[in-house]
């Protein structure tokens, strides 16, 4: 019999509070204190974890899509498609830069950005129903 087990993305950056508090408002949950000082997680309101936010004090973040460094990661949110543009300044207004800026569009819209450490994301177009929701 297997053993139940949890997986959880860990995000490592140097100021792991204010970036588990941009995600926290970004995906509309909270933010708890986790195992350590530096380890932050971030539920949504069903109380299921999407990522955790650990201190890294020698971290650097990846120069994706630039080819400096190999992008090793990255998140991608899936968006509908009516709501992209108001993902997007949801995401801006909260600190995330823009990596690309080119108009997509459409039902392949996939809008690239950095989170306030650095780390990249995408939102990208669902065509018209969220992660989780029956077709």
């Amino acid at each position: 019999m297997a053993i139940a087990k949890t997986s959880v993305l860990v995000l490592d950056c140097a100021e792991p509070a204010g970036l588990a508090d941009f995600y926290a408002q970004f995906l509309g949950g909270e933010v708890r204190n986790g195992t350590s000082p530096d380890y932050f997680e971030v539920f949504d309101e069903g109380g299921t974890i999407h990522l955790a936010i650990r201190r890294d004090r020698g971290g650097a973040p990846p120069s994706w899509p630039r080819p400096d460094d190999s992008q090793q990661a990255h998140l991608h949110f899936l968006v509908p498609q009516d709501n992209m543009d108001e993902a997007e300044r949801e995401a801006i207004s909260l600190g995330a830069r823009p990596l690309e800026t080119r108009d997509n569009g459409g039902p392949y819209d996939a809008r690239r950005y950095s989170d306030p450490a650095g780390h990249p994301f995408v939102l990208a177009a669902s065509e018209g129903h969220a992660l989780g929701q029956a077709n």
